[in-house]
């Protein structure tokens, strides 16, 4: 069901000119579970071109198979006619490949890739009580493609379609448009097609728009990086220690998070609760202490961000909108670009933002107060001038952009592998300088590489989009810039078999591990036979395989594990990689924050009501079912899963840390959630 939009304008691509931290609350780990049902049909084999009609009820499991060989791509969709359906995709060893749930009606679309030959299988379930139909389709089945333009069509043929969401992709080259092409629709509602020239949200790649303008107005003597940012917002209390406008673009301020502060208070980001970009600095303000020292950690931050257009604001006498388009947009060319100063404001030709719900897609406002942090609506042509700028500079000079594309240095020496607004590392050798974004709704990818002037942009206004698809094809289209694949490298030496791993030698890395950024979120591994596990505090366990005698991927969602020794070899922790971000956690010693199993009666000590005079919000816990739950007004009840003692971790990923006076009575808790710490609430009954 393609609407040949793809086509249209892949061939456009050849004349046409071209032209991510994440944006959304919460901790970077998802590990998901796999799903089960009980009676399995009798399996029936799909073919190329081919569809089949089913039925199915709660408890039924419908599957159909593929016989396809290695490195192919499969994309079909089911068509929930009567009935909403879960499918699930399983390699010839059973193990899953990917998983689709939503919308609840209408086409659910699936992409795979196969890794090896035989027979996959796509299993299709359902909750609902009642027997509802559905037809499955199989709409490509072809090799992956090797020609990186026509892989490019291939990755987003799931989006070129007249009733999805879509997206644009630009490469380019020293000056040049190595391609350029759009897929889907930027309205469902008014049937407008996706091009390379309409204007999206680019989310927090916009942060490096925002260092930019800092360091344009240092370069012209009208503030420093080491200023304290008082000097600028005098408003804002005076800490313990001195914040810097340094520490504000490189994310090591020690501020509170707003988005995610916010979000404790039960306001519904994801249904456009009004946020005023003033609240940045009301927020500041009622911060009792800095969450950690300036400089001496990487914590990314919107609120820093929003405080430093407020600076560049306050050192030009220009609102920041008004700002970026007389010093940036307007002299780069850039007529495609803006900064929205709130959701209300009209952007003209844009996207609009869907997700999928249980009603189809739904309409996605964008994220109020967002102006620094995000809130830049841009195109894939425009970003190639943008970062064209960075090689040869017609705005800000070389020396500008070398400081922002390099790492920052903590103050114990360690690299952050971020610099002004921008993300720094290597893609097989070659130096990478990327940043991706994410408002409610738009997704965006912006990736450089100086070395060989050259990049890779992605866009779209599906919340569903991987936008790290961007590394991909940089590595499609910039294959002979790069060193050979880890895989390649490791067949000259004898390429690594999983068979071969002796899974006692898995013992050594058996243990808990705290994250160091949020101590009482723990990844626990384990060892049942020869079958490896890890587990995140409040999740499901997940099976994962060796892919060396070090380094583990996740067999139910695309993550992988690099395990650390110290100087004596012994095992002293872990990095867990996923969605282009690195999380380390440090071991637990043996009998260190040991799991706690309170009983009922523990947990009633903890029920009442609580308050925090910072937030101005109440929660409630009781005890249902013989488990702690915890209820916000507009949040919801939440059930509690314990952790160390007095401690507990929500399936939305809040952190409460009960704290207890001298005799032992609970007074209050510490309420965190990742990237904002330990909001104090009060027991008041």
């Amino acid at each position: 069901m393609t609407s040949g939009l793809a086509r249209k304008n892949a061939d456009a691509h050849r004349t046409q000119p071209l032209l991510s931290g994440r944006y959304m609350p919460g901790i970077a780990l998802f590990f998901t579970t796999l799903l089960f049902a009980t009676d399995i049909a009798a399996q029936e084999t799909l073919r190329a071109g081919g569809s089949a009609r089913g039925s199915v009820a709660e408890g039924d499991t419908i599957s159909y198979t593929i016989d396809v060989g290695a490195d192919y791509f499969v994309l079909g969709e089911v068509d929930q006619l009567t009935v909403d359906v879960v499918v699930q995709i399983l390699d010839p060893e059973g193990r899953q490949l990917g998983r689709v749930s939503d919308p609840s009606r209408g086409p659910a679309v699936f992409t795979f890739e196969t890794n090896k030959a035989g027979r996959y299988r796509i299993e299709i379930f359902t909750d609902e009580d009642e027997v509802g139909d559905f037809e499955i389709s199989l709409d490509r089945l072809e090799a992956v493609e090797t020609d990186p333009k026509d892989l490019v069509d291939q990755l987003m043929s799931r989006y070129d379609r007249d009733d999805s969401p879509g997206a644009a992709v630009a490469v380019w080259r020293d000056g040049k448009t190595v391609f350029s092409g759009a897929y889907g629709m930027a309205s469902l509602a008014y049937d407008i097609p996706f091009e390379v020239d309409t204007r999206t949200n680019i989310g927090s790649t916009s942060k490096q728009f925002t260092a930019f303008a800092i360091m344009l107005q240092v370069e012209r003597g009208k503030l420093s990086l080491d200023d304290d940012i008082r000097t600028h917002i005098p408003e804002l209390p005076e800490f313990d220690e001195t914040v810097t406008v340094r520490h504000l673009i490189t994310h090591t301020s020690g501020l509170r998070e707003f988005l995610n502060l916010l979000r404790m208070s039960g306001r519904r980001l994801d249904h456009g609760d009004y946020i005023d970009r003033d609240e940045l600095i009301e927020i500041v303000k009622r911060q009792p202490a800095l969450q950690n020292a300036p400089g001496a950690e990487w914590n990314y931050n919107n609120t820093a961000f929003g405080l430093a257009a407020v600076i560049v604001e306050r050192t030009s006498g220009q609102d920041f909108h008004e700002f970026m388009e007389d010093n940036v947009f307007g002299p780069l060319g850039m007529t495609r670009t803006m900064v929205r100063p709130t959701p209300e404001h009209i952007v003209e030709e844009r996207s609009v933002g869907y997700t999928p719900s249980g009603d189809g897609f739904l309409e996605i406002g964008d994220l109020g107060g967002a102006v620094g942090a995000g809130g830049i609506y841009s195109t894939v042509e425009d970003l190639q001038t943008w970062v064209e700028n960075y090689a040869s500079p017609r705005i800000g000079s070389a020396e500008i952009f070398e400081e922002m594309m390099t790492s920052y240095v903590l103050t114990d020496g360690e690299e952050t592998g971020y610099g002004y607004g921008l993300s720094v590392d290597e893609q097989r050798g070659l130096k990478r300088v990327h940043h991706g974004g994410a408002d409610v709704a738009h997704r965006s990818m912006l990736v450089y590489y100086p070395k060989i002037k050259a990049g890779v942009t992605v866009q779209s206004n599906h919340a569903g989009f991987n936008s790290n698809v961007a590394f991909r094809l940089g590595a499609a289209f910039f294959d002979e810039e790069m060193e050979p694949e880890e895989e390649e490298a490791a067949a000259e030496e004898g390429d690594f078999d999983p068979a071969s791993y002796d899974p006692e030698d898995f013992n050594e890395m058996v243990g808990r591990y705290a994250l160091d950024n949020t101590p009482t979120f723990i990844l626990k591994f384990t060892r049942e036979d020869g079958t490896l596990y890890t587990q995140a505090t409040g999740q499901s366990r997940a099976e994962i395989v060796p892919t060396s005698d070090s380094t583990f991927s996740l067999i139910v969602v695309e993550a992988s594990l690099t395990f650390h020794r110290n100087n004596d070899g012994e095992v002293d922790g872990v990095t867990l990689n996923q969605n282009g971000q690195q999380q380390h956690a440090t071991r637990l010693e043996e009998g260190e924050a040991e799991a706690w199993e309170p009983t009922t009666d523990d947990l009633v000590t903890f029920e009442g009501r609580y308050f925090s005079e910072e937030i101005e919000t109440f929660y409630t816990a009781t005890v249902q079912e013989e488990s702690l739950v915890m209820r916000q007004r507009r949040l919801g009840v939440t059930n509690l899963t314990p952790g160390e003692e007095d401690a507990f971790t929500s399936n939305g990923g809040m952190r409460f840390l009960f704290e207890r006076d001298r005799n032992g009575q609970v007074i209050g808790f510490y309420l965190s959630n990742g990237r904002t710490r330990d909001v104090r609430f009060e027991r008041v009954r």
